[in-house]
């Protein structure tokens, strides 16, 4: 396999949870044996790459925050470069909200009970353990108005957690835009172009020497597969082997875990 860079998936690929998957440090050895640049990209929204340099590290992954490419960040760049003037309503944790603040976007948060103090001009959906009734209802009559931009941070539907898979932001983008009989503008994460470009940029290298490890193929497999990259799909996650005969994306690998790359890596 004669690429220069990789990256890396994290839920379902390294960690589960804040527990290290078995061969995950053994794939990341194998990687650094290899001289590979890399990058971690995941699709949760909720927390800053700071928090993820953390994260990794209770796993027993060195990582450091620049290494680290989340569907917040993707978001947050998406939004600068489109709607940098505007009010933004997010549905979504407090760590998502935060870090879009800091990034220089003026948002608002959507209450428990659908309120807000201002009109915005952007919704932007995404993973909220309090969504329910009232704020579906509010975010129905925020797109009733066709001059709102309405927007995803990633379409995952369930995610990979310590107690199993739960609903992940995918959930929450798609009933809203069920209700409001729209879809959105963008739904950022993996496999957007938003994504893709950070993602090389931050490698400095073009797709075809890059390879994309991850347990996702509507995702991490699409990003690479869309653009060029080598892929290799891990089921340690989401994903079982019999499920790629059924999809339109075809991964280039398929491991049991990363514990596998070794050996690709050390293909002539």
């Amino acid at each position: 396999m004669d690429v220069r860079g990789v990256i890396f998936d994290v839920d379902g690929t390294l960690v589960r949870g804040d527990e290290p998957i078995p061969g995950a440090a053994a794939g990341l050895d194998a990687a650094e044996a290899a001289g590979l640049r890399r990058l971690f990209v995941s699709n949760n929204p909720t927390k800053p790459p700071e928090a993820y340099e953390a994260r990794l590290a209770r796993a027993g992954i060195h990582a450091d925050a620049d290494e680290v490419l989340t569907a917040g960040t993707v978001t947050a760049r998406y939004l600068l470069d489109r709607h940098a003037a505007d009010s933004i309503a997010v549905v979504g944790e407090p760590g998502l909200v935060d870090l879009l603040g800091e990034a220089g976007l003026s948002v608002e948060r959507v209450g428990r009970d659908g309120d807000l103090r201002v009109d915005p001009a952007v919704l932007v959906a995404s993973l909220d353990r309090r969504f329910g009734y009232e704020m579906l209802r509010a975010c129905l009559d925020l797109l009733a108005d066709g001059d709102v931009a309405f927007v995803g941070t990633d379409p995952d539907v369930v995610i990979p957690a310590a107690e199993g898979d739960v609903p992940g932001s995918g959930a929450i983008v798609d009933a809203i835009a069920n209700v409001a009989g729209r879809e959105p503008a963008a739904v950022l994460g993996k496999p957007s172009e938003t994504a893709r470009e950070m993602a090389l940029n931050r490698l400095d290298l073009p797709p075809e020497d890059v390879l994309v490890v991850g347990d996702r193929l509507d995702t991490d497999i699409a990003l690479g597969a869309r653009s060029g990259m080598t892929t290799a799909l891990v089921t340690t996650g989401v994903t079982a082997a019999e499920d790629v005969a059924s999809s339109p994306i075809t991964p280039d690998y398929v491991l049991d875990s990363l514990a596998e790359l070794e050996p690709l890596l050390a293909e002539p």
